[in-house]
């Protein structure tokens, strides 16, 4: 049997097993209904019941499922639940908080195992919010109190600008979240962006039942909000405080994409930090003469100097040539036959780093959490698989074994090594744009 076939069927197998796990909930939640009905539509969606009626059924069911999904719960909870709206993203679901790094590692190795070459996306055309947003707003979660005390102030100083209408804190909540992960922003843009949150949600207002009231007064919250300059300093003050975390985040993001098991997709106008919120905002020109301008002169630039120019973006962008111009020049480790290893992590902050090696010939090293450690790493340590490594990130050499992770991570925030001696060597920044 070949790694594809058994890559199909074992596909196969969790789509039957699927759908035979939501028969037996319906069942178990909804005895009124005939059982032997329930019976016939499961044989009918597994594609039991022969005859091109039934094919055409079953078509047309999956044609039906996926929108409908897409609306009920994309288009419309997540909208309405805004406990972390980095959560509420397409693919993802609000109630999983987060994963272990086992469970982080078993994702990467069954993914490795099941889609070698599945596509691996962080922003797209239809993002909620894109990949540097959700960073951001990712960071909250590691300052729970300080956030709590900011926003109850904000919450009790904008109350009244809802004026005749009853306030919508959940609305506004989403309001402050938003504004926290893609300061700065123009007051279009929110306003714009505010008023399809609403209508989505369907909560107030919907695209078929507009509520002009409701809307007029949710505009002039953001108007009120947005021209407290009070409000605009603390706004300032605290993305500051989670400005450099979220960036960092972004970063492992990024590195995680470009190295884990599957295929990198990086959607236009994300070379850079990418603040944009979902469509249309999402969709707006992007300027590559300045993306093409960014890449010339990362050409022989030390490390410290693109860490100097990090409010230009020159970080990810760094990044992204370096990761693609390794994937070009060492393809085996990043294909199918590339393994997937997790790396130990020894010492205090051994919860906080993500570290795996590609074949023999890559390791990644991303860290997480980092509000917890102000980074100071202490006797953190990743075991790196023996032999002479490199950082492709920093140029520096790093022996195999127990490698202090405060080293590895001080010149950049995230590490990508690659074995010293082996064949094929990273292009240029400019060159390694191309690579796939």
């Amino acid at each position: 049997m070949t790694r594809k076939t058994a890559s199909v069927n074992v596909f196969v197998a969790g789509l039957c097993v699927g759908a035979l796990l939501v028969f037996a909930w319906v069942r178990a939640r909804r005895p009124e209904f005939d059982g032997r009905l329930l019976d016939f539509l499961r044989d009918l969606l597994l594609h039991r019941v022969p005859g091109d009626l039934e094919t055409e059924f079953v078509l047309r069911f999956q044609q039906v499922t996926g929108p409908a999904m897409a609306k009920g719960a994309e288009d419309t909870a997540f909208y309405g639940y805004n406990r972390l709206v980095s959560l509420n993203e397409v693919g993802g679901s609000p109630d999983r908080f987060g994963l272990s790094i086992r469970e982080f590692h078993e994702a990467s190795q069954a993914a490795h195992w099941k889609a070698p070459r599945g596509l691996l996306a962080t922003s797209t055309h239809d993002s909620k919010r894109s990949e540097d947003v959700r960073a951001r707003i990712g960071v909250l979660s590691e300052v729970p109190r300080e956030w709590a005390t900011v926003a109850r102030g904000w919450f009790e100083r904008h109350g009244k600008h809802w004026g005749a209408e009853p306030p919508d804190p959940n609305i506004q909540y989403l309001l402050y979240q938003t504004l926290v992960g893609a300061w700065p922003i123009e007051k279009e843009r929110v306003k714009a962006y505010m008023e399809k949150a609403a209508r989505e949600a369907k909560s107030r207002t919907s695209w078929t039942e507009p509520q002009a009231a409701y809307e007029t007064a949710l505009q002039g919250l953001v108007d009120a909000v947005l021209s407290d300059e009070t409000f605009r300093r603390e706004l300032e003050s605290f993305v500051a405080t989670v400005r450099d975390a979220g960036r960092t985040y972004s970063l492992g993001q990024v590195l995680l994409k470009l190295t884990c098991p599957g295929v990198p997709d990086i959607y236009q106008g994300t070379e850079l930090w990418d603040l944009s919120l979902v469509d249309p905002d999402n969709r707006r020109p992007v300027d590559f003469a300045l993306r093409r301008r960014l890449l010339g002169e990362l050409e022989g630039l030390p490390v410290a100097s693109v860490m100097a120019r990090a409010d230009e973006g020159l970080p990810k962008l760094w990044l992204i040539t370096r990761a693609l111009g390794l994937r070009r020049a060492r393809p085996a480790p990043f294909g199918p036959d590339g393994a997937y290893t997790p790396l130990v992590v020894e010492g205090p902050g051994s919860d906080q780093v993500v570290a795996f090696a590609r074949g023999t010939e890559v390791v990644t090293v991303v860290p997480r959490f980092l509000l917890r450690r102000r980074g100071e790493w202490g006797t953190t340590r990743v075991v790196l698989p023996e032999g002479a490594w490199r950082n492709e990130l920093t140029g520096e050499d790093v022996a195999g074994g127990p490698a202090d992770v405060g080293r590895l991570l001080a010149k950049f925030p995230v590490a990508l090594l690659s074995r010293a001696g082996s064949t094929g060597r990273p292009g240029s920044g400019r060159a390694a744009t191309t690579a796939g």
